[in-house]
């Protein structure tokens, strides 16, 4: 029997868990001669039922103030997974965006003689750019999904390979009309309705969807549904409201079947837009974590959708703007004007071109394959 080709994977957030446990099938796929061990979450464990060692639900943190706070819990995890990488001792680390935590990781891999891929570049095009020259000491091959970020790499001489965005895949599967399926199965009425993504996190859900929910009051033409993150329970939000309507684990169907969203900043707002439903974005940080971004960001929006595009294509709604009044003007405005609908879809349409074809973990896992001995 042949010795399996060990791979360790480190996913830190509900995107990459996604990522990395298509990218863990795709390889398998292909070679099943491999073993697995990682961080990351109920995807990545439905591809390989052992070898999870934490999950996301307890890596989770966001924001300046919010890590310094964690700084013991996140360099606890740091010492613990270096160890955990040294006795199981892999033929390759895979990371998967997470910088913070990923790139102390590498480093150190790195010096321990480990081979390093990084799939799904950190945002070192927004802030914090001299990162890049880490990243070339450290980082054996990048794969990239966003079609800007080869030539930013470029201008720093590090060559990474762009491979399409993984979500175009991932939305695909969801393109299809079960209107009628979808709101019987969830006990929703035939009103048009507003899908509310607050966010995966408690701080973030806690902050922000108190201020959507606000702004959606008396809205009676459509109906509510909010998208629960599988890391929180129902119980967290129904602390914060218990009239509408939550549904967990289906977050693609109800966007396939709303006609407009509120959308917290981050991979949502690529995945709402890929579904073609007009949104407002909505970012509100602690005031100090937002005070430190707004002086290192080197970027004109936060929303993916608007960074592709480099234009305002969705509205974003930043900190003090992030308010109900704000919100609902813009929830109003994508209800009842149809020109504007119109151009915010056209607008999808050119981003869905754009970000070219699919086959983003197939191409990724081909390349691995063929790199790691």
């Amino acid at each position: 029997m042949s010795k399996k080709t060990k791979i360790y994977f480190i996913a830190g957030e509900a995107s990459g868990d996604l990522h990395a446990a298509n990218l863990m099938q795709a390889m398998l796929d292909k070679n099943d001669a491999l073993d697995f061990r990682f961080w990351g979450g109920d995807k990545m464990q439905n591809v390989a039922k052992k070898g999870l060692v934490r999950h996301i639900n307890d890596l989770a943190f966001m924001g300046f103030l919010e890590v310094l706070l964690n700084i013991r819990t996140i360099l606890g995890n740091i010492s613990f997974c270096k160890k955990d990488i040294e006795e199981y001792a892999p033929d390759a680390l895979v990371l998967i965006d997470y910088p913070g935590f990923n790139l102390r990781i590498a480093e150190w891999a790195k010096s321990k003689g480990i081979k390093v891929y990084y799939y799904i570049s950190p945002q070192v095009w927004a802030w914090k750019q001299n990162r890049v020259h880490k990243i070339k000491k450290v980082v054996d091959k990048m794969y990239v999904i966003l079609p800007f970020e080869k030539d930013f790499y470029k201008k720093f001489d590090f060559d990474v390979e762009y491979v399409g965005h993984p979500l175009l895949d991932e939305t695909a599967k969801y393109n299809f009309d079960t209107s009628s399926v979808f709101l019987k199965n969830h006990s929703l009425d035939d009103r048009p309705i507003i899908a509310v993504l607050p966010g995966s996190r408690k701080q973030e859900v806690s902050k922000k969807l108190p201020i959507m929910l606000k702004a959606l009051e008396g809205l009676d033409s459509h109906q509510i549904v909010i998208a629960g993150a599988p890391t929180l329970t129902e119980e967290f939000y129904q602390n914060i409201d218990q009239s509408t309507k939550i549904i967990f684990g289906k977050t693609y169907e109800l966007l396939a079947n709303s006609n407009v969203a509120v959308v917290t900043s981050g991979t949502a707002t690529l995945e709402t837009a890929l579904f073609k439903v007009p949104q407002v974005v909505c970012y509100k940080g602690s005031q100090v974590s937002y005070a430190i971004a707004k002086r290192l960001i080197k970027v004109k929006y936060i929303s993916l959708v608007n960074l592709i595009m480099d234009a305002e294509v969705v509205k974003e709604l930043i900190q003090k703007e992030c308010n109900p009044e704000k919100i609902r003007a813009e929830v109003d405005r994508l209800i009842t004007d149809d020109l504007y609908r119109t151009k915010v879809i056209s607008d999808y349409e050119k981003l869905a071109k754009i970000l070219g074809g699919g086959g983003a973990s197939e191409k990724v896992a081909q390349s691995l394959l063929k790199t790691i001995h």
